[in-house]
C-alpha cells in the first residue's frame, strides 16, 4: 500500500509555518478583542438604561409660513414631567422657530405629542431634542 502524498502546502509558499507562540499570540488576541467588545456592549447598554426619558421624531405638519406642527413621542417614568424642546426648521437648516413642551405625568410610560410652533418663516421641518426630566417639588 503506497501512502498519499501531503496535501499540505510546499514550505514557505504561503510565508512561513505557524510557530506555536504565534498561535497562542493570535489566540491571546481573539480573546482580547472579544473582552473588550463585551465590556464596550455591556457600557453601552447600562448608560442607555441610565437615561430614563427618550425621544423620537414621529412627524410634522407645515400649517403655512407662521406656523408647523410637530408630533413625537416621548418615554418617561409614569409620574415623571418632562419638558421637551421643539424646533422648527427653514430651508436651509436655520431655527425659524422654538417651543418647548411640558409632558406630565400619565397613565403610560411612552406618550406620543402633537405641539403647534409658531414661526418667522416658512417652515420645512420640525424636530425635537432634547427631552430632559423637570425637577419635582
Amino acid at each position: 500500500m503506497t501512502e498519499s502524498p501531503t496535501t499540505r502546502p510546499p514550505a514557505g509558499r504561503y510565508g512561513p509555518e505557524p510557530t506555536a507562540r504565534s498561535v497562542r499570540r493570535g489566540r491571546l488576541g481573539l480573546v482580547a478583542a472579544a473582552v473588550l467588545g463585551a465590556t464596550l456592549v455591556i457600557w453601552i447598554g447600562l448608560n442607555m438604561a441610565g437615561q430614563p426619558v427618550s425621544w423620537k421624531d414621529v412627524g410634522f405638519h407645515v400649517e403655512d409660513s407662521t406656523a408647523i406642527e410637530v408630533t413625537f413621542e416621548v418615554t418617561k417614568p409614569k409620574e415623571s414631567t418632562v419638558a421637551c424642546t421643539v424646533t422648527a426648521l427653514s430651508e436651509s437648516y436655520g431655527q425659524v422657530g422654538v417651543r418647548t413642551i411640558e409632558v406630565g405625568p400619565a397613565d403610560s410610560a411612552t406618550r406620543r405629542v402633537t405641539a403647534t410652533v409658531q414661526t418667522t418663516e416658512l417652515a420645512v421641518s420640525g424636530t425635537v431634542e432634547p427631552c430632559e426630566l423637570v425637577e419635582q417639588p
